[in-house]
């Protein structure tokens, strides 16, 4: 039993490694990562690469067919081919992700607004990918947008999450929902972890900033008191499975619904 354990734990460590390896790269990055790893794996020299169509191995070699390196050299230097490259390359690291760790597809809570349960599969993605809780990350998009993704808010913040332009790196679309997403699970992480993990403050945090954290909550705006209570309430009935939430419902009466309506008629459209 201890030996098992000791390879449960070993296991573990591998897939927080490959996690940090991987989760923290952009689609292009990933592909160039797999890439890179896949070469090394082989370890391939001019006299590696033979005709015929499979890779064999012989007497611990492995021997490659001549069209694998001239098919990896045309994706590489084909801009047009990169981005949906890149993009199959994301998602595929994404999924060696879920196997290794053990992940598994998260159903949100069915009080959700249906704008934001359409965001499901994307919220599952985007939680393995940056590494946060899913259920966290629906909260944050329903107090949010409610998944409006082109919303923006007189203070200038934008799409799902939110974001504040100064998130953003010159010339990224903030409404794109995965670049938006990337911004906003960055900043929910560091907000963790600025706060040890305590969701409250984490969402004190994404709303008001990082000195909120070592402030009295009786010092917190009042926008950021009214952040906490939705947030931590929506948030512990998410993760209990509830299939209601009377904090949910206090949200929408205190002018949630509007939003949500909007946010309905865009993701139907």
């Amino acid at each position: 039993m201890k030996l098992f354990s000791l390879a449960i734990a070993q296991m573990q460590r591998r897939s927080r490694k490959l996690k940090a390896q991987v989760g923290a790269l952009s689609a292009r990055q990933a592909l160039g990562w797999l890439t890179a790893n896949l070469l090394r794996t082989l370890r391939l020299s001019r006299d590696q690469i033979r005709g015929g169509r499979a890779i064999v191995k012989r007497e611990g070699v492995w021997y490659v067919p001549l069209w694998l390196p001239i098919a990896i050299a045309m994706l590489l230097g084909s801009s047009p081919l990169w981005d949906d490259a890149a993009r199959i390359a994301g998602r595929l690291s994404e999924s060696a992700i879920h196997l290794i760790s053990g992940t598994r597809q998260v159903e949100l809570a069915p009080f959700f607004a249906p704008a934001v349960r359409h965001w499901s599969d994307e919220i599952n993605r985007w939680a393995a990918r940056h590494d946060v809780d899913p259920h966290l990350l629906a909260t944050v998009m329903q107090i949010e947008s409610c998944g409006h993704p082109k919303v923006i808010s007189n203070a200038g913040a934008q799409g799902l999450f939110q974001v504040m332009p100064f998130h953003f790196a010159a010339g990224e679309d903030m409404l794109d929902p995965d670049t938006n997403a990337r911004r906003g699970a960055s900043f929910l992480k560091t907000c963790s972890g600025a706060s040890d993990g305590v969701v409250g403050l984490t969402l004190a945090c994404y709303n008001g900033g990082q000195s909120i954290i070592n402030k009295p909550r009786e010092r917190w705006s009042s926008e950021t008191q009214h952040y906490f209570r939705w947030g931590v309430g929506i948030y512990s009935d998410a993760i209990a499975g509830a299939a209601n939430s009377d904090t949910f419902d206090q949200w929408i009466a205190a002018g949630g619904g509007g939003l949500c309506a909007s946010a309905l008629d865009e993701v139907s459209g």
